[in-house]
């Protein structure tokens, strides 16, 4: 089970940290990722980290402003975002998968089995 927080309303160049608590059958977690959906839109990737951290992967659109981390002794996950903007609106999703990605894999939502219930972020303008 995944659990995430953090959302709320920012200004544009704001920042914002969105965290996934993760509970229940963690132990063969592998990567993680965030994903994001804005009104009317479909889900579409942010971000994703392997299990040691030290592989991240961000989309281009995300790249530079926010930094995905882990912490694995608390089964938490982090999304630090800043420099905002009105595009960044949406709600944010965590999402699990206990398979092995490559470089080239695990950047569509039907690679993750598990998923968190979502967090709204709202900046304005």
């Amino acid at each position: 089970q995944l659990q995430a927080s953090g959302g709320g309303l920012v200004q544009a160049g704001g920042s914002l940290r969105l965290s996934c608590a993760a509970s229940g059958r963690t132990v063969n977690i592998y990567h993680m990722a965030w994903f994001r959906q804005a009104p009317g839109k479909e889900r579409e990737f942010v971000a994703r980290i392997n299990w040691s951290g030290r592989s991240t992967y961000y989309a281009d659109s995300v790249k530079g402003r926010f930094t995905i981390s882990r912490e694995n002794a608390k089964l938490t996950l982090y999304l630090q975002m800043s420099s905002l903007t009105p595009e960044d609106t949406a709600v944010y999703y965590c999402a699990a998968t206990t398979s092995f990605c490559s470089a080239y894999e695990c950047y569509a939502q039907g690679d993750y089995e598990y998923w968190g219930q979502g967090t709204q972020v709202t900046v304005s303008s």
